[in-house]
This record gives structure tokens, C-alpha cells and sequence, in this order.
């Protein structure tokens, strides 16, 4: 099970970000783990909302609660020095920046990378120092982007790429969010799983693979109108290593903010 995780998880760190600045509760991991999460993407818009310490602090918490997590880290490729900051509770040294996490599932390598275009530039995982996967518009990006999906497409057998892109409540894909979705498939990407517009888009079939444009809120407190409180949980069918059939499963999120099968 994957999905995007939106906040950091910590009680360290100090608001820098927006009014809207998110933060939760580490009891709130709590609830991951019993939900079955098994990855989730931390390259999005509000990750950074308490900073960097709250960002690691995340990282930290996840990796100790056995949820492995992607498009984010300590470091861009190496380990950091053995400091207290860069240590696990039980003082294992913390996992780098690593553009990809690789499932084995029935003997299927299913690998998955994240990506946003949202934020700021500087919150780019960057030699030594901490942050997220970050893409922009650059050519230079977008080729970093396809390299790394082509060396992952050697290990595994299918690729699925987390994108925070998009238009806030806006129910069609933008022309950055179509072109670069089609680049990541032209690369050898399975499955591309968007998310920030708040509202469902379009599911389209390209070439060989998958798009979703945006799923949609999924537990969040928007109950202004009917389409954030709208969502999908995309069910893909694996047979013979490659994608069957992907089946999207429509939810409502109901008064309590809580996500349940329409």
C-alpha cells in the first residue's frame, strides 16, 4: 500500500511555511502502520513546513515504524557523518536520499520513485545535505529524472513514479503535468500516481502505461465542497510482472474527515 504523505511527522521543528503549515502528531504514525501502509511519498509541498529537523525527524520515525519512504532523505547520495541529528533512535545511521525503493511482492520487483515541482528549489536533497526530489522544468532535471528511471527499470520490473504537480482544485491536468508524465513513461515508468490538486483528474492510458492524473484528497479536512471531499484508491492487477488492469475504487471522505468505500 502507498500513498503521499502530506505533513511531516514530528513534534520537532519551527513553522517557516504558509498559515497553511502542517505538522502531525508522531501518534498519528500510529495509525499508518495499522492502516498497512508500506511506502509512502514525502517529496510534496508541505514536508518542509517545519523544517528541515522536523523533515529528518519524520524520516527517522517512519524508517523505525518499518515504513520505508521515497523522493526524500538525509543526504542526496551518501550516508550523513554519525551525528546525533543523523542517527536513529536505537543510533543505526540514517538512511540516504535514494531516488528509488524497490518491493519485492510474489517475486515481482516493483520499484517506486517521487518527484514534486512545488515548494522551493532550495528543499532539493543536495550532496550532504538533506531535502526531497526535486524536479522543475529544467531540461537538465527532467534528463535526471528519465536516468534514474532507466537505471531502476534494470532491477526491478515495474516502476512507479509519485508526482506532487499540478493546479490546486483544478479537475484537468495541466500541460507540464502531461508532459512530463509521458516523459516518465517513454523512460520505462509503469504507473504514474499524481497528487495536489485536491480534486480527482483524468486516468489515462499511454502507450504501455498508466497515468493518474490526481487521486484526490484521501484523509484531509477539506469539507468546503463536494469534489475535496471526493477521492480514489487506484487498485492495480499485476499478472506476469506487468500491469493488467488498474481498477480505481471511488471514495467519500465523510463528516469526520475519515475516507469510506462510496
Amino acid at each position: 500500500m502507498f500513498g503521499n504523505l502530506e505533513n511531516p511527522i514530528s513534534d520537532k521543528g519551527k513553522k517557516v511555511g504558509s498559515i497553511y503549515s502542517f505538522r502531525a502528531d508522531p501518534k498519528a504514525i500510529e495509525g499508518l502502520v495499522f492502516a498497512g501502509f508500506n511506502i509512502l511519498s514525502v517529496a510534496n509541498n508541505h514536508i518542509f513546513d517545519y523544517g528541515r529537523e522536523a523533515m529528518e525527524d519524520n524520516f527517522l520515525r517512519l524508517k523505525k515504524a518499518g515504513i520505508d519512504y521515497v523522493g526524500g532523505g538525509f543526504s542526496e547520495k551518501d550516508y550523513n557523518p554519525p551525528t546525533a541529528s543523523s542517527r536513529s533512535p536505537a543510533g543505526e545511521r540514517a538512511p540516504a536520499y535514494s531516488p528509488a525503493v524497490v518491493k519485492e511482492i510474489k517475486g515481482i520487483k516493483i520499484a517506486f520513485l517521487a518527484y514534486t515541482n512545488l515548494g522551493s528549489k532550495l528543499w532539493a536533497a543536495n550532496g550532504e545535505r538533506g531535502g526531497i526530489g526535486w524536479l522543475e522544468k529544467e531540461r537538465m532535471e527532467k534528463e535526471r529524472m528519465e536516468k534514474e528511471i532507466k537505471e531502476i527499470k534494470e532491477q526491478a520490473d515495474l516502476v512507479i513514479i509519485s508526482f506532487h504537480y499540478g493546479e490546486e482544485y483544478h479537475s484537468a491536468p495541466t500541460p507540464f503535468q502531461i508532459s512530463i508524465s509521458r516523459a516518465a513513461i517513454d523512460a520505462g515508468a509503469d504507473l504514474i500516481v499524481g497528487h495536489h490538486s485536491h480534486v480527482v483528474q483524468p486516468i489515462e492510458k499511454y502507450k504501455s502505461g498508466y497515468i493518474a492524473y490526481s487521486l484526490g484528497n484521501f484523509i484531509f479536512d477539506q469539507g468546503f465542497s463536494e469534489e475535496t471531499m471526493r477521492s480514489l484508491i487506484l487498485k492495480v492487477l499485476i499478472e506476469n510482472s506487468k500491469i493488467k488492469k488498474v481498477v480505481p475504487i471511488e471514495i467519500k471522505i465523510n463528516k469526520y474527515f475519515q475516507p469510506e468505500l462510496k
